[in-house]
């Protein structure tokens, strides 16, 4: 089973982020006290933010090409696909990414 959701925490005492993919979509929430159950409603990561962290190859960009493999992620990055649901469409990998995957022979 797949983990589908992403908590980064700087550790700082700054509020943590939480990501999710649900039904195809991206979704952040800030959690202000992470020992508490109050949280922000989530909210969908809008095309032009998923772009900002590819293009920076932040954390969240890696775990996503993870998740959601490199063609589903760059379709959610471009401006029309907040309307559309990916959830059901197989996902591609690039070469290099499928051999990353597959186990290492020793």
């Amino acid at each position: 089973m797949a983990c589908n959701s992403l908590r980064i925490d700087a550790g700082d005492g700054s509020p943590v982020m939480d990501y999710r993919i649900e039904n195809g979509h991206v979704e952040s929430r800030i959690s202000f006290f992470p020992e508490e159950t109050t949280q922000s409603d989530w909210k969908a990561v809008s095309p032009e933010e998923l772009s900002e962290h590819v293009m920076s190859g932040t954390i969240l960009s890696l775990w996503l090409r993870r998740r959601m493999g490199i063609f589903r992620l760059v379709r959610a990055c471009s401006s029309d696909a907040s309307s559309t649901n990916y959830s059901d469409d197989p996902t591609l990998l690039m070469e290099a990414d499928r051999n990353s995957l597959l186990p290492k022979n020793t």
